[in-house]
């Protein structure tokens, strides 16, 4: 057997792929799976004998389950129930050559969706070879625990991150939890064009806050470096990208490589975002990165990064003018406070290019979270909420015991911290942001009861009323500019899918069988709430009419079926837009809740 020479490195095997875990998150995400996916029509299980019992045949193959119906139509399939007619048929990926017929799946999409698929099954056995129980999750401070969070909760290949290797992965993940340090570039002012915020208006105020030595990193670049914005880069996006794209400019001297700052920048479950973990007083930082992961190439569009300032500066007015947000609510607004982006000169004057190639280079700098704690409060994404320890204990029933208050009171508390700045900003302002568990930030006093509510990530997912409201008449050019309108459905669907679908559906049921709150009283606390809130404001009834939130029926939005059978894999010049299929009953106006079986009653189908 040939030696191996001392200069080669060895190969990367990760120390967590071994066949438990791969057994254990495999079953778990064909779980996940079949309930995303009969949750979206993609497939229709049939009843089984049994309530709660379920039957789905498939070409050459059928497989059993036990589920639990909750609201808006969801399904919670118990990843124990399982059960295939074929020996190989409890394995994910080999389940899509057998459902791609039924899912009507071209075959191009279907192989794409096995690499997103494995990346999303090695990523879990990481995470299951490294948890916590959930008193350890509990004593996470917010960047730690991002590292700890399974993904996005609806979306099946959540961390599929096609582009990344395996060792890039294992880098830049958020579950390598690695602080690692960012190199910066300078970029001539001939490409790059620098916003900030009112008293950022000059990068070099945002310099002086967030380098030790400014003149150190500038230095490269001679006389010339008032005409050169710096900024950092991801590594990984300059090897694959800039260094091959912009390789004209780069050979110019209008792109120069500058030194690291030092700081070591931890990765959020975005992967583009990262906290400083040497100061974290200071910005986190947002960089494109040309990785498709969830539905999209995770870059930062030109336009929007350039308008960010301005859309922050015009949030913080909207906030800093209203008592009740201000005052009552203390509503935190992480701004996006200052941006730098550059346009490929080429890819630029081509509109009908992907859109992959619009958004490849530049940076977004985010107010730090921590510096607007008070003493005692700790904060965690609402996603944070939807996780369960080693030990099979929710870290919300563990938040919950620390507390001292009931389920219910305990929810109800969740609620009046999220719903009224977020129900406020809707009715008097027309303006919705999207509270998906990673946008929206819980912050809990030092009992682990829900205070009060933070939300970023404004320019790429707040939207405006397209009605004529005297409070978006007189919007800043830039910011009319970029935010998108929609009708007042529209609006009250970003309510409903990213927070009471694109959570609560997953919360609910959660607590219902680790408190024993019934998935029926959570959706009556949520509507109570609601309730409340206009009470409060009665001169504000007919904005409650107009965004109506108690529809008997919602449109069903579709995260998968846009990826499984719309879009696929292919490239667009414009981003994709999640699918609509139907509609599904309102959980704030009524709840149908169906128990699984129990699972000692499932028969296994004979082979």
């Amino acid at each position: 057997m040939p030696q191996q020479s001392a200069a080669e490195p060895p190969l990367y095997l990760p120390p967590h792929l071994t066949a438990g875990h791969w057994q254990r998150a495999a079953r778990a995400l064909l779980a996940k799976m079949l309930g995303e996916f009969a949750y979206e029509e993609l497939l229709k299980p049939l009843p089984g004998v049994l309530p709660g019992e379920y039957l789905l045949p498939l070409p050459g193959v059928e497989y059993r389950f036990t589920a639990r119906r909750g609201a808006y139509d969801s399904w919670q399939v118990d990843p124990e129930s399982l059960r295939c007619s074929e020996p190989d048929g409890l394995d994910p990926l080999r389940f899509l050559p057998y459902a791609r017929q039924t899912l009507g799946m071209r075959g191009e999409t279907t192989g794409h969706l096995i690499r997103e698929l494995s990346a999303t099954l090695t990523a879990d056995a990481r995470q299951l070879a490294t948890a916590l129980t959930a008193a350890e999750l509990a004593e996470l401070d917010h960047p730690a625990l991002e590292g700890r969070q399974t993904g996005h909760p609806w979306i099946v290949p959540n961390k599929g991150r096609i582009g990344f290797s395996a060792a890039d992965a294992a880098r830049w993940a958020p579950e390598a939890r690695s602080p690692r340090p960012l190199p910066w570039i300078a970029v001539h002012r001939r490409l790059a064009e620098y916003r900030g915020v009112p008293g950022l208006e000059r990068p070099e105020q945002l310099y002086a806050r967030e380098l030790d030595d400014v003149d150190a990193l500038r230095a490269a670049l001679g006389p010339d470096a008032d005409d050169y914005l710096l900024l950092p880069v991801h590594p990984w996006q300059w090897d694959e990208t800039i260094l091959p794209l912009f390789a004209p400019w780069i050979a110019s001297g209008e792109i120069v490589p500058l030194p690291s700052d030092g700081d070591p920048r931890l990765p959020q479950q975005s992967i583009r975002s990262f906290f400083n973990t040497a100061h974290p007083e200071r910005c986190t930082v947002k960089l494109p990165l040309s990785i498709l992961n969830t539905l999209v190439w995770r870059g930062l569009p030109t336009e929007r990064t350039l308008a960010a300032p301005a859309v922050t500066a015009w949030l913080h007015g909207l906030r800093d003018a209203d008592p009740f947000l201000r005052d009552e609510c203390r509503v935190i607004l992480l701004g996006e406070i200052a941006s730098v982006t550059v346009d490929h000169p080429l890819y630029r004057e081509l509109p009908e290019a992907p859109y992959q190639y619009k958004e490849l280079l530049g940076a977004i700098w985010r107010e730090p979270l921590g510096p607007r704690l008070d003493p005692g409060e700790r904060a965690r994404t609402l996603a944070a909420l939807l996780q369960t320890g080693s030990d099979g204990r929710a870290l919300a029933a563990e938040l919950i015991t620390r507390s001292g208050l009931t389920p219910a009171q305990w929810t109800g508390r969740l609620f009046a911290a999220m719903l009224p700045p977020l129900l406020h900003f809707l009715y008097r302002y027309g303006l919705v942001f999207s509270p998906h568990g990673e946008n929206a930030i819980v912050v809990f006093d030092d009992r682990g009861t829900p205070a009060r509510l933070a939300v970023k990530d404004f320019v790429d997912d707040v939207n405006l009323s397209d009605q004529d409201l005297p409070e978006l008449r007189e919007l800043p050019a830039e910011v009319a500019d970029v935010l998108l309108r929609d009708s007042p459905q529209g609006l009250c669907q970003f309510i409903h899918a990213g927070l009471f679908i694109g959570v609560f559906r997953y919360l609910a049921p959660l607590l219902e069988a680790q408190t024993g709150l019934p998935e029926a009283e959570f959706w009556a606390l949520l509507r109570a709430e609601i309730l409340r809130h206009q009470a409060r404001f009665p001169e504000l009834r007919e904005r409650f009419e107009l965004f109506d939130l108690f529809r008997p029926r919602i449109d069903r939005l579709c995260l998968n079926r846009n990826r499984l059978l719309l879009d696929g894999y292919q490239d667009r010049p414009f981003r994709p837009h999640a699918a609509r299929h139907g509609t599904v009953p309102n959980a704030l106006v009524a709840v149908d809740v169906r128990p699984p079986a129990r699972r000692d009653r499932i028969v296994t189908p004979a082979p």
